[in-house]
């Protein structure tokens, strides 16, 4: 049986902005982190949340929202590594071949031939250190990696805690916002069409869903990496750890570790796996330019939402404030809001036919209705926010969602 979609639309909205200076140093008003809309959603499939993704969505918990790039300090672009042709380059080898060395050997250097140095592969370097793979037999420590569904444990937020303290200097984290932002998820766990599933590695995931990864050295959980495993990509959702073992760079190690997975699962026969997907590049905060560092990666623009290659955008990105790849003349130089778009074309009243909203739930049964034919449509700051939510899903994304208000 289908999964049905469900959620609540929501419209505009704006938030300081988490990539400029901390809010007591802002010296502008204008530096606003806008959304267009957002989606407050109870499940949703995870071919839903893929294409929605692929327009510039993003989900925080059960929270879905599509940045505003136009009216945004720091615009937000969708980013994309082709996983199956992604080579690691030498210094995210020398990640890999570190965390390994330390593992089996407790970080003592051993020299190695040319030969060896040159031979790398991404699959079987990132599991040379695991106990599970036979090549950790006298190993110098422990290091398990383990995918599971997404789920709370006090193990897992309090490691959370420290490195919310310890790396971003936030000391009061609840368990509550843990819960709401990495636990809690609207995707609907859906069986993987493996070619053969009967000759699946017990490793790989049967199921598209939320998922943490758990790093163990010497059985003590050291980092989680949140993911969402989607029918064409793995979506990286954040990642934490112990801040003592920050000199092992671990968030590249994930990264890679998450190419790794896309590869295999698409070898053992998920055939459209092929991308990784790492949140939102945005070119305008330092910090967070570390994503283009894998290649090839590919970033949407922002109105067609069509792909291209990250090395063809950086000159529009460094000239413009705001970039499009697809219509440079849509881009805009400064720093202020230029305010919002004009009037937008309406959606015609047979697209919105189309897309339902609950009416009433009897005895167990959901009744829906069109959007139009509610009473939520005559209520104008309701009507906005349907359409803000319809205009970013698109009206073909919206058909596959049952909305309640």
């Amino acid at each position: 049986m289908p999964v049905l979609s469900i959620g609540q639309a929501l419209g505009p909205g704006s938030s300081s902005c988490g990539y400029c200076r901390p809010p007591e140093h802002r010296r502008s008003i204008n530096e606003t982190s806008y959304k267009k809309a957002g989606l407050l959603a109870v499940k949703l499939s995870c071919n839903v949340y893929q294409r929605m993704i692929d327009r510039g969505w993003r989900r925080s918990g059960k929270y879905c929202y599509s940045p505003d790039l136009r009216r945004s300090c720091c615009p937000q672009y969708t980013i994309k590594l082709d996983a199956l042709e992604y080579k690691p380059s030498r210094s995210q080898r020398k990640v890999v071949n570190r965390w390994n060395r330390y593992i089996l050997d407790s970080d003592n250097k051993q020299p190695q031939s040319s030969t060896k140095q040159l031979s790398f592969s991404l699959q079987s370097s990132i599991h040379a250190s695991e106990d599970s793979f036979k090549s950790t037999e006298r190993a110098a420590h422990k290091f398990e990696v383990k995918l599971e569904p997404a789920s709370y444990s006090d193990e897992k937020y309090a490691l959370y805690r420290r490195y919310q303290s310890q790396i971003h200097q936030d000391p009061d984290s609840s368990s509550t916002g843990f819960k709401n932002f990495l636990v809690q998820s609207p995707l609907v766990p859906e069986p993987i069409p493996y070619a053969d599933s009967s000759n699946v590695p017990r490793h790989l995931p049967r199921d598209y869903g939320s998922y943490h990864q758990l790093y163990r050295l010497d059985d003590e959980l050291i980092a989680v990496g949140v993911i969402d495993i989607l029918p064409f990509c793995v979506s990286s959702v954040y990642f934490f750890y112990d801040a003592k073992w920050e000199k092992y760079s671990l968030g590249k190690l994930s990264a890679m570790r998450e190419a790794s997975l896309i590869q295999e699962m698409h070898a053992a026969g998920a055939q459209t796996m092929d991308s990784l997907y790492m949140g939102f590049y945005i070119h305008s905060c330092p910090k967070m330019r570390y994503k283009g560092e894998y290649s090839p990666s590919y970033l949407a623009d922002p109105e067609e939402f069509t792909w291209y290659p990250l090395n063809s955008c950086i000159s529009k990105l460094e000239q413009y404030r705001y970039a499009t790849f697809r219509y440079p003349e849509h881009s805009l130089e400064g720093s202020g809001d230029p305010g919002e778009e004009g009037p937008a074309t309406a959606i015609p009243n047979q697209s919105l036919s189309d897309v339902k909203v609950v009416n009433s739930i009897e005895e167990g049964v959901v009744y829906v209705i069109p959007v139009i034919a509610s009473d939520h449509w005559k209520n104008g700051l309701l009507r906005n926010e349907f359409t803000s939510c319809i205009r970013a899903l698109g009206v073909d994304l919206a058909k596959e969602i049952t909305f309640y208000a």
